[in-house]
């Protein structure tokens, strides 16, 4: 049976790889993202989902989104928390709206969502979620203060939801990538992308497909006894 697919942050990079992923296993999928690509929107009429053009900090809006879906499609099956922004920045030069936007966006986001979809999976007792870290959740970074406190954040929030959904049969996990190519990073500074193919034991920065893939995975059934987990895909870079 196609699933029902949520995937915040899903126009581009890594979200968009991942509905992409979604959409060639025949699922619908739906999007929730600031902003519109031809590429993104082109996923979901294919599918035969939609998109949402939202905000991930409006606590509300992720209620009445995934209300919207449960109720048109009867069912949500995969929530993808991928939405997030970066405001790089050593300590002392960090602004407060800077810390502020980047944990709203990322952490908060990932928390409107999974707290609208619960009561969904809880009654259908069954779901899959995924939440979008980072390796820089698990090492320290300079200018990232924001950043990796966030996806820090989701990690916690990965393995207390896994523990409290367990028995509805709800499977959350985690990704934390390293290096990707994508929109996020195309424009850091040549010495940044540098350091990390330097720091990859494959030598290379990797692909938003490479991530999807991993995704993909923990939304089958070949991972249904796999909850509460993090794995790091980032061809080595903290090998």
């Amino acid at each position: 049976m196609p699933r029902v697919v949520l995937i915040t942050g899903g126009m581009s990079g890594i979200g968009l790889a991942t509905a992409e992923a979604f959409q060639k296993e025949g699922d619908t999928v739906f999007i929730v993202d600031r902003q519109e690509t031809p590429a993104g929107l082109g996923v979901v009429r294919a599918s035969g989902g939609k998109y949402f053009a939202g905000d991930v900090r409006d606590f509300a809006a992720a209620e009445t989104i995934v209300e919207q879906i449960a109720s048109d499609k009867g069912r949500l099956d995969v929530l993808v928390n991928n939405a997030g922004i970066s405001r790089d920045h050593l300590l002392w030069k960090m602004s407060e709206a800077d810390w502020d936007e980047v944990l709203a966006v990322n952490l908060k986001g990932a928390f409107n969502f999974l707290r609208a979809a619960a009561p969904v999976f809880r009654k259908q007792q069954s779901g899959k979620v995924v939440n979008v870290s980072s390796i820089n959740a698990l090492r320290g970074k300079k200018g990232l203060a924001n950043y990796g406190a966030s996806k820090a954040g989701m990690i916690a929030l990965t393995r207390t939801a896994a523990r409290e959904l367990g028995a509805s049969n709800v499977n959350v996990n985690a990704v934390a990538p390293g290096m990707v190519e994508t929109p996020l990073t195309e424009n850091l500074p040549d010495n940044v992308l540098a350091r990390s193919w330097e720091e990859a034991a494959l030598g290379r920065l990797g692909k938003p497909q490479e991530i999807a893939d991993v995704i993909l995975f923990l939304c089958s059934e070949k991972a249904r006894h796999i909850t509460g987990q993090v794995i790091v895909v980032d061809g080595g870079q903290t090998a």
